[in-house]
């Protein structure tokens, strides 16, 4: 009769520990779909109304949205149902408003809304402002200078549009006079951007004597240039800016590039935007 060999309890183990390893790693392989990206983004500018005691005005803000081609479109959406992020600000188009057709040729913007767009109820001192916030909106595109509107494919019966202020003079074209937040806002460089020497800084502002300051700081908050330019228009009325900063990194880095206006009072840092950057 033949002997069993016998084996040794520890070998079991090891050979059993072996065996189920290689089972789990044969059931535990990552699925490939944890591995998609995520949806890529980008960044509009929107204007919505604000009032207050004393005034109807408005504000622009930034809002990240879902990346697309249709950027026009996009932008009127987020006017519709997006939500300001501006305290006491508020939407202008009623919430059931549709975007039936946007038609953009040789820099005119021609919108045709749905019939719902007719039920806004603003006021009369916030209707001139409602149609500015759209056409703000859109002229954020370079390709669009100017905005018409239509309902239903027509403008015959929309000409009153809401009551006070119609469409009789349309096209409409960018009015920023009335925009009072934020005080400055930058359009170059953008966050994050890697920037070389000298960087040139534009945006709009609405300062005082029209200085806007800006200053450059590396990640460990050393100054390493700093200048001003002049904007095209001072408070009360605001206007563009372009300005050139030089500055000599000993090598490649990041840091913040700031943006500010200085107070006449205390010579502090007012209405700042910081803009993180690389170079």
């Amino acid at each position: 009769m033949r002997r069993l060999m016998k084996v040794p309890v520890f070998m079991l183990v090891l050979f059993l520990g072996i065996f189920l390893s290689g089972c789990n790693n044969q059931t535990e392989q990552p699925d490939s779909s944890d591995q998609n990206d995520p949806a890529q983004t980008m960044e509009i500018a929107v204007y919505y109304l604000k009032s207050t005691d004393q005034e109807f005005y408005l504000v622009r803000e930034v809002h990240q949205v879902e990346k697309t081609t249709e950027v026009a479109q996009a932008a009127l959406n987020e006017l519709i149902k997006g939500d300001p992020v501006t305290p006491d600000a508020y939407r202008v188009l009623p919430e059931d408003t549709r975007i039936l057709g946007v038609n953009i040729e040789n820099g005119l913007a021609t919108i045709d809304f749905s019939p719902e767009v007719l039920r806004a109820n603003v006021g009369s001192s916030g209707e001139g402002l409602g149609i500015a916030s759209i056409v703000n909106t859109l002229t954020e595109f370079p390709t669009i200078q100017e905005v018409a509107f239509t309902v239903d494919g027509q403008v015959e019966n929309a000409m009153d549009w809401w009551g006070h202020v119609g469409l009789y003079e349309q096209p409409f074209q960018r009015d920023l006079s009335n925009v009072f937040e934020p005080a400055i806002w930058v359009t170059s460089p953008v966050k994050d951007q890697v920037i070389t020497s000298p960087v040139t800084i534009r945006g709009n502002a609405r300062v005082f004597e029209a200085t806007v300051s800006f200053r450059l700081k590396d990640a460990a908050g050393n100054v390493l240039a700093e200048g001003f330019t002049t904007a095209a228009e001072g408070a009360p009325g605001r206007g563009d800016f372009e300005g050139e900063l030089a500055f000599k990194p000993e090598g490649s880095g990041q840091g913040q590039l700031e943006v500010f206006e200085v107070s006449m009072k205390d010579g502090s840092d007012r209405n700042k935007v910081i803009i993180p950057v690389e170079w």
